[in-house]
């Protein structure tokens, strides 16, 4: 009998924050870091006799959100009432964009098992207001173990945009790379800033497993995960939970699991619903978005981050590992253009960027915006160690000095006493004959033949590079020392 085979079926829904002042269906802040339960009025709070008003911005972000996932705009889309009672909800329903959502179907690629492109398809954004948050007792903010639970409703009614994939994806790595891919190409649309730290991105999954003797698991939607690591931690122990139970002969439960981060597991925490509990919006008109609306959201589109990756790869000859780097914040990519532009060298401007600008940023946790050295200026320093008037290592000691002192390339190389063009000529032979002269024992080793591997020649260019400050070139080094041997 052949061994039993399982592939796992996942989808993936994401709820991001989108970029707005403003809540979803009223005037309150979207400050959800202001004391609790203050951003709040009648509207959001779902009191009688109010009436929403539905915000043109957030329709905007939601149509550059949609556009940047390759989605088709809907010319028309309606708002749902969501209906469960749960303490965040104060209105008793959430609105929600359901069966006729502003976009239609797109795709975000990825990279399978073997390293090819995929898509993953993406089965439509729609638009919805968030919920109030809760707050727990237990020290550790946790549900289990707590005494008492807190509602602060400075969330609700925060606009949301929600993504819901098409069960393409196979693997907890696929699951990350299209989590990562799906951010980043919102974030360069402009439609939210997707920071993680602040909550802004939700996603949760949808697993189940198909045997390779025709059954089928049902699917379970693994909830709480607010990471990328715990994405992938919580859908690989998901793969392994349900193909044990299968193997076993048992049935997989729809259901509602929970992912404990610091335990590494899932529980149960409620059986799937399979009722319908959605009815059309009475207080809010269809959304009609035209296509001139369309064509000048489109016009405001950049260039995508994976998109830019490539033409790095194909135009500039930039190693596709360091262009995954420059494009991964939209504004590092700018800047590292703006050196391009500003004549550097693109592959020597790329390395430097990669390394000495992030490793600045990363010790001072600064943001690009923060960074000290305008892009124009890094290129001419980029420029002279190219061309060869000041070495790699010194044009990192001018760097370094820049960056602290706020200075440009010229002083930075005046108060280092370099000397652009370096070491060479009768004053480079000069240090040479004073190394040779104090070192006699190592240039007779060298002269009898005793330095097969060549270790004393590379102490006396060490000496040499040392006794120069580094501002000779190395290869000009080895070439006169060896020239002063035979002689």
């Amino acid at each position: 009998m052949a061994e039993l085979t399982f592939t796992p079926v996942i989808g993936i829904e994401i709820h991001i924050r989108l970029k707005s002042d403003s809540k979803l269906f009223c005037s309150c802040s979207t400050d959800t870091d202001a004391a609790p339960n203050t951003n709040i009025c009648p509207v959001c709070m779902g009191l009688p006799g109010t009436l929403p008003r539905l915000n043109h911005k957030v329709v905007e972000q939601g149509i550059l959100a949609g556009l940047a996932l390759n989605c088709g705009i809907r010319p028309k889309s309606l708002f749902f009432r969501k209906s469960y009672f749960y303490p965040d909800l104060p209105k008793g329903h959430q609105v929600s964009q359901c069966d006729l959502p502003i976009t239609t179907s797109g795709y975000i690629e990825v990279h399978d098992a073997e390293g090819n492109l995929k898509k993953i398809r993406v089965h439509h954004l729609h638009l919805e207001e968030d919920v109030g948050s809760l707050h727990h007792s237990a020290s550790d903010g946790r549900l289990e173990g707590a005494d008492t639970s807190y509602v602060d409703y400075n969330r609700c009614g925060t606009p949301l945009a929600e993504i819901v994939s098409e069960p393409d994806v196979a693997s907890a790595a696929e699951a990350v790379e299209y989590v990562m891919n799906l951010r980043r190409r919102v974030i360069y649309s402009g439609a939210s800033d997707v920071e993680l730290e602040k909550g802004m991105m939700r996603f949760d999954a949808n697993v189940s497993m198909k045997c390779s003797d025709g059954r089928w698991g049902h699917k379970v939607e693994v909830k709480n995960m607010n990471s990328f690591k715990a994405l992938e931690r919580a859908i690989e122990f998901e793969i392994k939970r349900q193909k044990k139970l299968m193997l076993n002969g048992e049935d997989v439960i729809q259901e509602t699991r929970h992912w404990n981060d610091a335990k590494g597991i899932t529980s149960s925490s409620r059986v799937k619903e399979n009722y319908r509990k959605f009815i059309v919006e009475p207080d809010l008109p269809p959304l009609h978005v035209t296509q001139e609306w369309i064509d000048r959201m489109k016009a405001k589109m950049p260039e995508m981050p994976d998109v830019k990756a490539r033409r790095y790869v194909s135009e500039m000859k930039i190693p596709p590992e360091v262009a995954d780097v420059l494009t991964d914040d939209k504004n590092l990519a700018a800047y590292f253009e703006a050196c391009v532009a500003a004549g550097a060298n693109p592959v020597r401007a790329s390395h430097w960027v990669r390394t000495e600008v992030l490793r600045v940023m990363n010790e001072k946790q600064w943001k690009i915006a923060d960074f000290n050295i305008k892009p124009e200026v890094l290129a001419s320093l980029v420029a002279r160690v190219d061309e060869g008037k000041i070495s790699t290592t010194q044009g990192k000691e001018v760097f370094d000095y820049m960056t602290a002192n706020n200075s440009g390339v010229d002083e930075a190389i005046k108060k280092l006493g370099i000397t652009e063009g370096g070491v060479a000529g009768n004053a480079l032979n000069d240090v040479i004959q004073t190394v040779l002269k104090n070192n006699p024992d190592v240039l007779e080793e060298i002269k009898s033949g005793k330095d097969t591997k060549g270790k004393k020649l590379k102490f006396l260019q060490g000496l040499v590079m040392k006794e120069t400050k580094g501002q000779a070139k190395p290869q000009e080094v080895a070439e006169a020392i060896e020239k002063a041997v035979r002689n």
